[in-house]
């Protein structure tokens, strides 16, 4: 990996693997190709100085518009494909953009969302250059938030912030094959297609696409590093559909990875490194664990390095050369402190020498005026061995205000024996969380779901989130 690479695509032309390729759900292109080829039907240059929203659906499109226009583009604003119409014009705004990549059978939609300037179609494939590159921009990267209320917020980014946790890292000495669950224009997908560039290849998803496709595809392009939220990979093992790969490691992120779906994963591929890592779109990449343990060692803790991290009234923050430069838009809030620590707002509990994640700060539940965090039930639920996953939410109660209520899946009983009457389930799960858990804790109703709503980031769709 380059320090401080000019462009992405100067990178990518000095380290990316002679075999390496992108493969897209229906076409595939090489990275040497384009050294020569532009997905952009020669029109780069009129992209160059712009701040350019990047609108197309077709994940491969997307992936080639970036290493092109890296270095040409002021700022590069990647809209994920589920970017809701009525908020596209807050982005331009934001952003100050002032052209557009589409999809080249939605040239037209540029005046649906109102960028001034050009609209140039992109292409998953490439056509001859016509031309030689040259770098003239240190290109900001904007990306958008996932929340799942509102608008969502602008992070602004540089290659270098973006690429440092890539800094030092060990390269395999055989090209890998990347994939991830992940869209490439969400912060922890676009973590995977920056490695994956640099020395590899990579299997890009689509949202579309029915999870047992996703695996036969990366299974047929020998696919040896993958990453998901734990969401996604419960809902991979679910499917029947894990056992067609065979990777050498494993990424859990976005999440709070529980100790239930890390052995889950263990057992699932016994010659693979199962590691989880910590990482936002305003922290940047915090750590990686890889001893099979969920949480992580309180060691991390003050010791300083290029990421610092520290517990604030129980709630994380971080302070490295990875996290972003600032919020884009009037009237938002400062993304950094004044020591430039980021509040991830994620909630952590230290015991015995060890860290765990136990939720967001905003998403505590009130039983009669203590607090209840759905990720720590959550955990225990999923350590029975007929749970595949499950969600806890409020329910509105007249005496303590909300009581806790699971829904739970299930796990295949036809692949997995005889299941249990869900009464006798009813009675373990509750038992289960009453050994382990204070009394406020427990599920007061448990409900048996065939499956949980995920988000297009692959988290869990949480209530009032």
């Amino acid at each position: 990996m380059p320090n401080d690479p000019r462009s992405l695509w100067e990178a990518v032309t000095a380290f990316a693997a002679p075999e390496g390729r992108l493969l897209g759900p229906r076409a595939a292109v090489s990275l040497a190709g384009l050294a020569h080829g532009t997905s952009l039907g020669g029109r780069l240059e009129e992209l160059r100085g712009r701040s350019v929203l990047l609108l197309m659906k077709d994940p491969l499109a997307a992936a080639l518009a970036m290493l092109e226009l890296d270095g040409v583009a002021r700022r590069l604003v990647l809209c994920p494909p589920d970017l809701a119409t009525e908020h596209v014009p807050q982005v331009i705004a934001g952003a100050a953009a002032d052209a557009c990549a589409l999809d080249a059978n939605q040239a037209s939609a540029a005046m649906s969302v109102m960028v001034t300037g050009p609209a140039v179609p992109a292409r998953a494939a490439l056509t001859p250059l016509g031309s030689s590159r040259r770098s003239s921009h240190a290109t900001e990267w904007i990306l958008l938030t996932s929340g799942t209320t509102g608008a969502p917020k602008l992070v602004l980014h540089t290659l270098a912030s973006l690429t440092r946790s890539l800094a030092g890292a060990a390269w395999p000495a055989q090209p890998p094959v990347w994939s991830t669950f992940y869209d490439i224009r969400r912060y922890g997908g676009l973590q995977i297609f920056l490695r994956a560039v640099h020395g590899g290849s990579l299997v890009l998803s689509d949202p579309a696409e029915d999870v047992t496709d996703f695996l036969a595809r990366a299974a047929a392009a020998a696919v040896t590093h993958i990453s998901g939220t734990p969401s996604h990979w419960r809902r991979a093992l679910m499917s029947g559909a894990a056992a067609t790969i065979a990777p050498r490691y494993v990424r859990l992120s976005g999440e709070i990875a529980d100790q239930a779906v890390l052995d889950a994963l263990r057992v699932a591929y016994r010659q693979a490194t199962v590691a989880h890592a910590f990482a936002s779109t305003e922290a940047g990449v915090a750590f990686e664990i890889r001893d099979g343990l969920a949480g992580f060692p309180a060691e991390l803790l003050g010791a300083g390095g290029p990421v610092e991290l520290r517990l604030v009234n129980e709630t994380l923050q971080i302070r490295s050369g990875g996290t972003a430069q600032r919020y884009l838009g009037e009237g938002v809030e400062p993304l950094r402190s004044t020591d430039d620590f980021v509040d991830t707002g994620d909630r952590v509990q230290e015991r015995t020498g060890r860290c765990y994640f136990v939720g967001r700060r905003g998403g505590v539940i009130n039983v009669g005026g203590l607090k209840v965090h759905p990720e720590e039930v959550e955990a225990v639920l999923n350590t029975h061995p007929w749970v595949r996953m499950s969600l806890v939410r409020a329910r509105n109660n007249p005496i303590t205000g909300a009581i806790v209520a699971a829904d739970v899946v299930l796990a295949d009983a036809a692949s997995s024996g005889e299941r249990p009457p869900p009464s006798a389930l009813t009675r373990e799960l509750t038992e289960s969380c009453r050994q382990k858990l204070a009394p406020h804790k427990v599920p007061a109703v448990i409900r048996f779901v065939a499956a949980l709503e995920m988000s297009a980031s692959g988290k869990l769709v949480r209530p009032g989130a």
